[in-house]
């Protein structure tokens, strides 16, 4: 069986996605701030190098897979973690293990269904693709007010906006040299993160329609997008490359009919 590293696997999506492969008898390490079999912060730079340099030093014959997942959502307060955690956390841990990958595995990174919606600032977006300064970029956040919710969601639409972005750039050469890349695009699914939201906010999730859900006042549950993850990192995927691939239910397709790509 496989060896397979996943961020953020302590809970939620991820949490799930590492009992699946475990069942099928993948050996699996998990990279999280708490409860993890590496504990770092990936949100610092430090974090991410002791993370690269932990999987270097106990999978050196490499890795089957790599599922960047950890992440943090636009309420969580903190601008900064949003760019930190959510984008550059995920890029240099993808890098950092790249070498690994080669030798015979796969990369998979979660993104959002809302990166087709509008709401991420494009600005933001050309700054983490194109000059990937972190430093910048959180300087230039820092007087944004972290207190207002909409800007919360946008800078959290704008990091997985980039991250899509990134996987579809990078996906033809990493191919070329045996790494597949893709990312998912969950909507809204029940988690930690989605339970301790206030009634206001899961109102607003409750009025996007979830069409596999119809009639029903609740949220994805976390297996049916860690299948999707397993499926994507998994040979079975192997036609599979530089895709983005939604798992909401049919929120997207509702939302954008007339955009077949």
């Amino acid at each position: 069986m496989g060896i397979y590293a996943i961020t953020g696997a302590s809970s939620g999506i991820g949490a799930k996605t590492k009992e699946l492969l475990i069942q099928q008898g993948h050996k699996v390490i998990n990279i999280d701030l708490k409860d993890g079999d590496i504990c770092v912060n990936l949100a610092s730079q430090e974090g991410r190098q002791s993370a690269v340099d932990q999987l270097h030093t106990m999978c050196p014959d490499g890795l089957d897979g790599m599922i960047c997942n950890a992440g943090v959502s636009g309420a969580c307060g903190n601008l900064g973690l949003i760019i930190s955690l959510n984008y550059f956390g995920t890029v240099a841990v993808a890098n950092g293990v790249y070498d690994l990958l080669k030798k015979h595995g796969s990369c998979v990174v979660t993104v959002s269904n809302t990166i087709s919606q509008g709401a991420g600032r494009k600005d933001i977006v050309d700054l983490l693709n194109n000059i990937g300064d972190e430093k910048r970029v959180l300087s230039l956040i820092s007087s944004m007010d972290s207190t207002n919710l909409s800007v919360g969601n946008s800078l959290y639409v704008s990091t997985k906006y980039a991250l899509a972005r990134w996987v579809r750039r990078v996906s033809a050469t990493w191919a070329a040299n045996g790494v597949r890349i893709n990312a998912v695009a969950p909507g809204n699914v029940h988690t930690a993160m989605t339970a301790t939201m206030s009634t206001t906010a899961k109102m607003a999730l409750n009025a996007l329609p979830i069409p596999t859900k119809y009639g029903q006042e609740c949220l994805m549950a976390p297996e049916e997008i860690a299948e999707v993850m397993v499926f994507l990192a998994s040979d079975s995927a192997r036609g599979v490359n530089g895709n983005i691939m939604f798992v909401d239910g049919g929120t997207d397709a509702l939302l954008n009919t007339e955009k077949v790509y």
